[in-house]
């Protein structure tokens, strides 16, 4: 049996050669020659409306490049389809859709080169610029650009995308390094304020009131000159910087106005006085009325003439040392109370061992601080006078707290 695009020949269904290729078996008669015909025209049909279909998309669509590859694979399916019909008109229709849609992915790819480096034109404008917040916001804005802008040609592709790639990635690296050399200075600045700071603590442990006052003035002039470093780092370090040189210019100014004179035997019996007073204070069970006391006793201490004399100088060191103790006691009781919400409830003797045990931890610490000063001490290189007695202050005090723990400490222990 004979078809116009096929035949039959020994049960076996032929469809004739076109465009150059020869003729190719696609199947065998099933049932009658008829049918068997029908069915493999109804398969021709079905790619005819495959062909069609593809037709009215790329029509109706806009990005018509992105189905070129659709149609390619169509149409190389078409010389291995079994069925029977005119290929010839189909091939040769998909290939005049291949040079359109070829020629609206040249011209697109075209434009999307013109835009590309328009892009990096643009790139290449704030690719030096520090104006870091408003151009990282530009370069993003680039880069979505860039991403949503169509492919070019395969010869420039590389190229281009590196050129691009390089203006952004060299701005972000510049962009973190700024930020890193940012954190690094303000890290270094940091430290010049913590020892302002220290300095700051040191001169006002000084008894004379009018050095003490010109080292004020000294860092007050170098905190200003400071660098900058985050708000939140350096106003703690402030608050206490300026509390510490407000007193020593409290104190410097109470030093040029001395008041009435005492004679050397009232400041004695007047320390002698005071003296006694703290040392009763500090063997109390601490209360609000003991502290305000206690402060009461320092105001009265501070109105005695900077210089006392010689006999007053250990009544002078047993003073400081039993008013840290009534301080230390009420430091205690707070945390005593602040770590064990039912203290109060707490029978006296674990009240004792608990207080005992926050104390043990808080004279561990300072004896270690102590320590390690001591051992630092003889590693500086002491270029002033002013400088030495500073150390030994600071050194005196830290061992004044680790001298008042172990005193409370064995009061404590007796009871326990």
């Amino acid at each position: 049996m004979t078809h116009s695009f096929g035949y039959i020949k020994d049960g076996k269904v032929f469809l004739k050669g076109f465009l150059g290729r020869g003729d190719r078996e696609i199947g065998e008669v099933k049932g009658d020659e008829a049918s068997t015909i029908r069915y493999f025209e109804s398969r021709f049909e079905v790619l005819q409306e495959k062909v069609a279909q593809l037709k009215a998309a790329i029509e109706e669509n806009q990005n018509k490049g992105s189905f070129l590859m659709r149609l390619v694979h169509l149409r190389e399916s078409l010389w291995e389809s079994d069925a029977l019909g005119d290929f010839v008109p189909l091939i040769e229709d998909l290939d005049k859709q291949e040079a359109v849609l070829n020629a609206i992915i040249q011209s697109n790819r075209a434009k999307n080169l013109e835009v590309k480096k328009a892009l990096i034109q643009e790139a290449q404008a704030i690719e030096f610029s520090t104006d870091w917040k408003e151009n990282s916001e530009k370069f993003k804005d680039l880069k979505l650009r860039w991403i949503k802008t169509g492919p070019v040609e395969k010869e420039v592709q590389d190229d281009i995308e590196e050129q691009f790639n390089t203006l952004v990635q060299n701005f972000f690296d510049k962009r973190q390094l700024y930020f890193d050399g940012l954190a690094l200075q303000a890290e270094e600045n940091l430290r010049v304020y913590e020892a302002l700071v220290l300095q700051a603590r040191e001169a006002h442990d000084l008894p004379d009131a009018k050095l003490a006052f010109e080292i004020s003035k000294k860092i007050q002039k170098e905190w200003k000159e400071a660098g900058k470093v985050p708000a939140e780092k350096r106003q703690p370090l402030w608050d206490e910087f300026s509390r510490l040189n407000n007193r020593i210019f409290s104190r410097y100014k109470r030093s040029l106005n001395p008041g009435p004179e005492m004679h050397p035997r009232e400041v004695l019996k007047k320390v002698e006085q005071l003296v006694e007073e703290v040392k009763k204070l500090a063997h109390q069970t601490s209360s609000p009325e003991i502290i305000s006391r206690a402060k009461a006793i320092q105001e009265e201490w501070k109105k005695l003439p900077m210089r006392k004399p010689k006999e007053a100088t250990l009544p002078a060191r047993s003073y400081q040392f039993f008013l840290d103790i009534i301080f230390e006691k009420a430091f205690l009781e707070k945390l005593a109370y602040n770590k064990y919400a039912d203290f109060e409830s707490k029978s006296e003797e674990e009240q004792l061992q608990i207080k005992a045990s926050i104390l043990k931890d808080l004279l561990h610490r300072d004896q270690s601080e102590w320590e390690t000063m001591q051992h630092n001490s003889g590693n500086f290189r002491v270029e002033t006078p002013d400088f030495e007695m500073m150390m030994k202050k600071k050194l005196a005090n830290i061992k004044r707290k680790v001298d008042v723990k172990n005193y409370l400490l064995r009061q404590l222990s007796p009871k326990i």
